[in-house]
């Protein structure tokens, strides 16, 4: 995804910023290491308690956290924030509350023959304390579902907020404290400063959330304390509209997805894939689509801002250098309203026949802008989606099992929905997570808790295990087990 802060900073600055940030996070994270030395992960029990806990105060403060996210926006949808940021949080608690004992269940393995009548079985343990770095697009979710996973697993939290949303990071920073003793979890605000000082923390596991260059900082910095990272990016993810396909279902549904939150989502559509001669009908069911969708933009209560000035002139300087370069445009304003910069609302604006080396081609959008590209087999589709690097998402609207089968056997994307946009990212069921420069590791449901936990191997030795005669001084005993387990 678009990060608030494009690099860190480095050298002397880097250093200056990254000593006062730490000195704010001291307290904290000695706090969190003490609790963790003292009393180790927290209880089965205590896991359970909390996440209930935490769903009751999600609930309490439903209403300030839809006021926090908008203050935040500018203009954020309520309806957007309660279904991408407060229900996908409680949906990601309630799976984990349910499913937990299984997850925290010893699992009996096998043991050789030599070394019976032993037992050994894996362990999901806890790892210590783990940071959360959490990105401003969906600034409850993308910290609470991790904090739901490293929880669920037993850790001790500490919580880094994007500086670009401080109503909703001052709101969480009040509501996880009603939930969970300071040694427990922990919440730091600031800026570049304190996201530079947490990824240099000797923590036992760190996820960011964010965009890829960034994304390339954190894990450098970490590995100055080999701490393990899962990396969430982002990237340019397709959508491809397959031969013969409905193309005004394809077209209402990458709509949806695409103008969510203004496009402001890691896994929104970045660029449309359609058969060539079918580009004219594919931006009329568009522009259909979107004006049922959002009738009017500016006044519309459904249609979110862009989060801040920056991120608005950079949209703009996308579509202008497309322009430039010779691409043609439809900006889709239903109602033609004359839209307020200061307000950020950009109009859902189309561009095709766009010249190779555009920006709007080589960086990821992050906003309500899609580029169309044509392709005149399914085998010259898969070679643009393997010309970038591998995304978040990819989407395929086909029917044609043979199609499917080969775009998804030559293609890597992180995760996929057929035949529609974003709902593959909700099924609390699938890991959610990038591949390439879209990310590392995964999260969400049982892969986030193996993502905060150590899969711990443990032996229980018998007295009279055969192994015991394993021993010096060796001889002809022993040549003869060797010759029994290795054969002649």
């Amino acid at each position: 995804m678009v990060d608030a802060v494009i690099e860190f900073p480095s050298g002397q600055v880097r250093q200056k910023l990254a000593s006062a940030a730490d000195k704010r996070l001291s307290g904290a994270f000695t706090q969190l290491r003490t609790g963790w030395r003292h009393d180790g992960g927290l209880t089965a029990d205590r896991r359970d308690e909390a996440l209930d806990h935490l769903a009751r105060v999600i609930v309490k403060y439903q209403a300030a956290l839809v006021e926090a996210v908008s203050r935040d926006f500018g203009h954020r949808s309520p309806h957007e924030t309660r279904l991408a940021d407060i229900q996908a949080s409680l949906s990601a608690i309630r799976y984990a509350r349910k499913h937990l004992s299984r997850w925290i269940r010893p699992q009996r393995v096998g043991v050789a023959l030599p070394f019976l009548p032993g037992r050994a079985r894996v362990e999901m343990v806890p790892l210590g304390v783990v940071g959360i770095i959490s990105p401003w697009n969906y600034p409850i979710q993308l910290a609470l579902v991790p904090l739901t996973a490293a929880i669920a697993a037993g850790n001790r939290v500490l919580l880094k907020p994007s500086e670009l949303t401080p109503h909703t990071a001052a709101l969480l920073e009040r509501l996880l404290a009603e939930v969970f003793d300071p040694t427990e979890v922990a919440v730091v605000t600031g800026g570049v400063d304190m996201a530079q000082a947490v990824s240099h923390l000797p923590l036992d596991h760190l996820l960011f959330t964010g965009s890829t260059s960034v994304g390339r900082q954190v894990m450098r910095a970490a590995s100055d304390a080999l701490v393990p990272v899962t990396l969430e990016l982002g990237g340019k993810s397709p959508a491809i509209i397959g031969p013969g396909f409905d193309m005004a279902l394809a077209a209402e549904r990458i709509a949806i997805g695409k103008l969510f939150n203004a496009g402001q989502t890691c896994i929104a559509p970045d660029y449309a894939l359609v058969p060539r001669g079918r580009e004219a009908e594919f931006i009329d069911h568009f522009e259909k689509a979107t004006s049922r969708l959002y009738p009017r933009l500016g006044d519309n209560a459904d249609y979110s801002a862009i989060v801040t000035d920056k991120h608005y002139e950079r949209l703009l300087g996308l579509i202008d250098d497309a322009r430039r370069r010779g691409a043609n445009a439809r900006f889709i304003n239903p109602a033609g309203e004359a839209l307020e910069p200061a307000k950020r609302k950009l109009a859902p604006t189309l561009l095709w026949q766009v010249p190779e080396g555009s920006a709007v081609l080589t960086q990821e959008i992050f906003g309500p802008v899609l580029p169309i590209l044509s392709y005149l087999t399914v085998e010259e589709a898969v070679a643009l989606v393997n010309s970038r690097p591998r995304p978040l998402a990819l989407y395929l609207f086909s029917r044609r099992k043979a199609d499917v089968d080969f775009i998804l056997g030559r293609t890597r994307a992180g995760g996929v929905t057929l035949n529609d946009t974003l709902l593959h990212a909700a099924q609390d069921g699938l890991p959610f997570g990038g591949v390439g420069e879209s990310g590392m590791g995964s999260y969400h449901g049982e892969a986030g808790f193996r993502t905060f936990s150590q899969a711990r191997p443990l032996f229980r030795a018998s007295r009279f295990s055969p192994a015991r005669l394993v021993r010096p001084p060796y001889g002809e005993r022993i040549d003869r087990m060797l010759r029994w387990l290795i054969g002649r």
